[in-house]
């Protein structure tokens, strides 16, 4: 993969790409990037873990909450997960909802990584009303809940910077045979006019990511939902907090083996590629595609909310090696303060709600 990236940079005009270019072929290159080739990336054997694999209450919680809503609201009891990973989340939303309804489902996953495909197949049974579909043409216009986990901080992104007054793009280049950055005068008008509506400004030796992609993915889901809501759960920041002192170096790191990797240039393919989601211009751009902004609240609040410690009330076992207390542990680490949820923001957006 090193090299197939260093014959791209050295086969372009200026022998430079864009970290969005780079982050492209790294995630996402059909055939070597590290999302769509075949390799563990999710828990233990993996690189990194996500709050859908800690316990299946998570994925059996949303399930409650969009039974509630959808109830609530009228909407027809369809779902569509954008990039389903192993398929643990839909498994444990499909299990919770077929103890807790007797109407019939629609679940759709939208996925583009082979490997992941296979493994969903290998957790759900899939029908004419659960299936994989391979673009919004296949069920749009949709009405119910679209829905992802950890998407939009897998975005690729450019990365700018701020020295000596002026605002440069970091690009990537090739330099002694390795990949290396290179500062140069900013000239994308894209990032130029994201920086200008979004408000924020930098200080001098600050970087930062510029998520140009995720105005386009905002505005096919908004494209392909009729009548519904949008649920995002991801990590990120607000534009207040982006301008705190700390997050001066911006947030684009790999993940390697559970370790985090502050160059993301080291093990091309082979390594997650993140960077923590602009929030407050999820919302801005999602109003801007018709998408009405509802709540953005901390994950373990949210959990609470929809009702995860009835689970803990109802299911008690004072063995603590029972799968029963094993799961109530799990519960715990999802709504503890210092836990995993902590981290973790769910932003809800919707279309129509309300309309007869």
């Amino acid at each position: 993969m090193l090299n197939l990236i260093i014959n791209y940079i050295e086969n372009t005009p200026q022998k430079m790409i864009s970290y969005a270019d780079y982050i492209q072929q790294a995630l996402y290159h059909s055939e070597y990037g590290y999302y769509m080739k075949e390799a563990e990336k999710i828990g233990p054997e993996g690189d990194f873990i996500t709050t859908s694999n800690v316990s299946d209450i998570y994925g059996r919680t949303i399930s409650k909450w969009f039974h509630q809503m959808a109830a609530e609201y009228k909407l027809p009891f369809q779902i569509c997960e954008i990039g389903g990973g192993n398929g643990r989340f839909a498994k444990a939303f499909l299990d919770e909802w077929n103890l807790i309804s007797d109407e019939e489902i629609h679940y759709y996953i939208l996925e583009t990584s082979p490997y992941h495909r296979k493994l969903q197949q290998e957790q759900i049974v899939f029908s004419e009303q659960i299936r994989q579909i391979d673009s919004w043409n296949e069920i749009s216009p949709f009405c119910g809940l679209i829905f992802s986990n950890e998407l939009f901080d897998a975005l690729p992104v450019h990365v700018v910077e701020k020295a000596h007054d002026q605002l440069n793009e970091i690009m990537v280049t090739v330099k002694d045979g390795k990949l290396a950055e290179q500062a140069v005068p900013l000239s994308n008008r894209d990032i130029s006019l994201y920086l200008e509506e979004s408000g924020l400004s930098l200080s001098n030796g600050q970087r930062i990511e510029i998520p140009l992609q995720m105005e386009q993915m905002i505005k096919s889901m908004s494209d392909a939902l009729d009548k519904g809501f949008v649920l995002t759960a991801d990590y990120g920041y607000t534009d207040e907090e982006w301008q705190e002192p700390i997050r001066r170096d911006g947030s684009l790191r790999g993940y390697y083996k559970h370790s985090l990797i502050p160059n993301v240039l080291e093990h091309p393919g082979e390594m997650d590629i993140t960077s923590h989601v602009h929030f407050d211009s999820l919302i801005r751009l999602g109003e801007k595609e018709g998408l009405d902004f509802h709540f953005m609240m901390r994950q373990d609040e949210f959990l609470l909310s929809a009702g995860i410690l009835q689970e803990l009330e109802d299911h008690y076992d004072p063995n603590p090696f029972s799968p029963v207390s094993k799961r109530n542990r799990a519960i715990r680490s999802l709504i503890t303060p210092s836990g995993m949820s902590a981290a973790f923001h769910l932003v809800l957006q919707g279309k129509k709600i309300g309309e007869k």
